[in-house]
């Protein structure tokens, strides 16, 4: 009966043991899971907090992406503009070239025109001036007894400066001294064929003779002046004077030819506006 007791005491003891023993692993169990709770919770931020950036992120891209696309529209846009006036210019381009081409023709035709006509205005001034110097011959007035006395006197005279011989030479064509002033400029010409009046000098010579109607060798000394000083200021005056003394001569085509040369080469000088509206008189 005693020893009954005893098992059943120590089963008693044995079952509160395990009681005790199988407490301990559920109060464990609990903590385990609270921390997988914890961790599950922790997980679940940072999945939030992933996702949330992986939004942002594709957005982002998307916004980049966008803006790439407009971007890249306009790019197109600027480059069909950019051609399009490419193409416009090359049209320009291609016509300028077009009219440079037919306004060269045109001079070169002009030219060889002008360099027929010349060579023909040489040949009658040449016979001109053989018809003065027979009259001045049946007149007893020798060319070189004449000649002879303006070397006499030429010796005597001082040296003079380019200046003072061009002012000397203007003041007799002024008042009308046209022979003196015929030599004086001349004297520019051969004394000082650099000087900055020899253009000059060149034009009135060609006005003397304009003004002594001796339009043939008045043509002949402007077109000096346009070879020989293209870059003078008096070369729009020449072209304008070569045409008026053909007109003078009654030879209105090759005055047309000339006036319109002027044009051509110097079209904004005032010598060029005077030989519109002679043109606009033609008939």
């Amino acid at each position: 009966m005693f020893a009954m007791k005893i098992i059943v005491l120590f089963i008693a003891c044995f079952a509160v043991l395990c009681g005790c023993a199988m407490q301990q692993d559920v109060i464990a169990l609990y903590d385990r899971m609270a921390v997988l709770e914890q961790r599950n919770i922790e997980l679940e931020k940072d999945k939030a907090q992933l996702k949330s950036l992986t939004q942002e992120s594709i957005k982002k891209q998307e916004e980049k992406d966008r803006y790439n696309r407009t971007r890249s529209a306009d790019i197109y846009v600027v480059l069909d503009g950019l051609r399009e006036e490419i193409r416009i210019l090359n049209g320009k381009l291609e016509e300028a070239e077009y009219l440079l081409k037919r306004k060269i023709a045109v001079l070169e035709d002009v030219e060889a025109k002008k360099k027929d006509i010349l060579g023909k205005l040489e040949e009658r001034s040449a016979l001109n001036h053989d018809c003065i110097v027979n009259i001045q011959k049946y007149l007893n007035l020798e060319p070189s007894s004449l000649d002879a006395k303006i070397k006499t006197v030429g010796k005597t005279e001082k040296q003079l400066s380019e200046d003072e011989i061009y002012t000397s030479a203007k003041q007799a064509f002024d008042r009308d001294d046209l022979e003196a002033a015929r030599e004086e400029f001349q004297k520019i010409l051969k004394q000082y064929p650099n000087s900055r009046h020899v253009d000059n000098a060149q034009f009135w010579i060609g006005e003397i003779y304009y003004r002594e109607k001796w339009y043939e060798k008045a043509i002949l000394e402007y077109q000096k002046v346009i070879e020989k000083y293209p870059k003078g200021n008096k070369v729009p005056a020449s072209f304008l004077k070569q045409g008026l003394a053909f007109l003078n001569l009654g030879e209105k085509a090759n005055a047309r030819l000339v006036l319109n040369e002027l044009i051509l080469k110097h079209p904004k000088s005032n010598e060029a506006d005077i030989a519109r509206k002679k043109l606009k008189g033609f008939k």
